[in-house]
């Protein structure tokens, strides 16, 4: 039986076991999905204190309840380690791990070349490798392969190599890991077929595409089209206001349109780990090919400055107040990138905190999901900042409240009660009120 016959048959019948390395916000769900479906799954990340809250069933992510973790760690399922040896266990191994960009917003695929050179010191003949990780098209074919053919093996003979962009997003009450479709595409056929007959054991649809490559791409070019959208309405914004014209009203007409438009809101800037970061990748590779991506990189620098427009719009609103930054007391609502989730990464509130902080603001936020801020390469860390009761005494005693995320779980009806100066980025209060500035 050749390796491809072998290893499929292993997938039909669920006796494959799967690694998944890197248990974060996508090797966790995905982890649990093959586990879900009664497959044996091996968890592994660098973080031992992530390992042992798996294997003792507790969950780490708030939209994954430890039930779900516990359900499949008793029942051997799934287990997690930090010991990468155990990677020889697996018949297929999916790279979950991050892809940051460096102080230069070049890409940094430290964290994937890493992996792939564990993977190769135990890689033998008829095994899967899948990359998840976003990066620019030709990572897959050209770094990834090149790291794992060291030892000797050969790509599409001896052992089977691919690429399936994650598409998680975190809080999305209608889509999850096994609803959202699944873009599938191998270093060749074989991989690509192998790859193919995966996930659809767990996944409701597959959509095949016929390389590694145009794989990368269509995630890069998701996450471009966001970009750039967000920077349009972001623009918007900006110009409307300048004009006296409410942008969310607008918006919320240009909506009734049954064709021809997508909404997208403005904000105080992007965040998460995709958005932020995965248009540079692609400007990074176009380069290469002697290709500048203006508009892309166009978009990034709008993006980039709305945090600083929202800082513009409380200085201009304290300085009405006869008041300065320096010294006032400011409370930031909201530290996460997004509405209800608990994930910080790459959150416009970080450079909003540290610019009040650099104009001497006595600062202070409530996040009912972030009751400390993890120390990261942004935000190199105040621990005498921690998520404040929101009560009507904290409300009353600030000279500025600054809506950054829009959580549900927040009684705005008491901030507007209490709060002397609102500077909303998120467009919580529609009505025109006195005490109500749009950022």
């Amino acid at each position: 039986m050749s390796h491809k016959a072998a290893l499929l048959q292993k997938i039909e019948r669920h006796s494959a076991t799967v690694g998944v390395i890197g248990l974060g916000y996508v090797g966790l769900p995905l982890a649990l999905a093959f586990a879900d479906r009664g497959m044996r799954v091996l968890g592994f990340d660098v973080d031992p204190d992530k390992t042992v809250a798996l294997n003792a069933g507790r969950s780490y992510i708030q939209h994954i309840a430890a039930e779900r973790v516990r359900a499949v760690v008793e029942t051997e399922r799934f287990s997690a380690t930090a010991a990468f040896d155990q990677l020889a266990q697996c018949d297929i191994m999916i790279i979950c791990v991050p892809t940051p960009l460096t102080e230069t917003r070049d890409p940094d695929l430290s964290y994937v070349a890493s992996t792939s050179e564990q993977i190769a010191k135990v890689l033998r003949p008829g095994q899967l490798v899948v990359l998840e990780s976003t990066t620019y098209p030709g990572t897959t074919d050209e770094l990834v392969c090149e790291i794992l053919q060291r030892n000797g093996l050969v790509s599409g003979r001896d052992f089977y190599l691919a690429f399936s962009p994650e598409r998680e997003d975190p809080g999305n009450e209608r889509y999850s890991t096994t609803t959202i479709p699944k873009v599938v595409g191998g270093c060749d056929v074989d991989a690509g077929d192998i790859a193919e007959a995966l996930y659809a054991q767990v996944i409701s649809r597959v959509v095949r595409v016929s390389s590694a490559a145009a794989a990368e791409a269509t995630k890069i070019t998701e996450n471009v089209f966001r970009a750039v959208n967000i920077a349009l309405v972001n623009e918007l914004k900006v110009v409307y206001e300048r004009m006296g014209i409410d942008v969310w009203e607008v918006l919320d007409a240009a909506a009734t349109k049954p064709f021809g438009y997508m909404r997208f809101n403005p904000g105080p800037g992007w965040g998460g780990h995709c958005i932020p970061l995965d248009p540079f990748y692609l400007s990074w590779k176009a380069r290469e090919h002697g290709v500048d991506t203006k508009f892309i990189e166009l978009a990034g620098e709008i993006n980039r400055g709305m945090p600083f427009y929202v800082i513009e719009r409380l200085q201009l609103a304290l300085n009405a107040r006869k008041k300065s930054v320096n010294g006032s007391r400011v409370l930031l609502l909201g530290m996460a990138y997004k509405k209800d989730v608990g994930d910080t990464r790459e959150s416009p509130a970080y450079p909003i905190a540290q610019r009040l902080l650099a104009l001497g603001a006595q600062l202070g936020y409530h996040d009912p999901l972030v009751s400390e801020l993890p120390d990261t390469r942004s935000w190199p860390g105040h621990p005498d900042l921690r998520s404040l009761p929101l009560t009507a005494e904290l409300l009353s005693a600030q000279d500025a409240v600054v809506i950054v995320t829009d959580h549900s779980g927040v009684d705005y009806a008491l901030v507007l009660e209490h709060a002397g100066l609102i500077v909303d980025a998120r467009g919580v209060y529609r009505s025109v009120h006195p005490k109500v500035v749009k950022a």
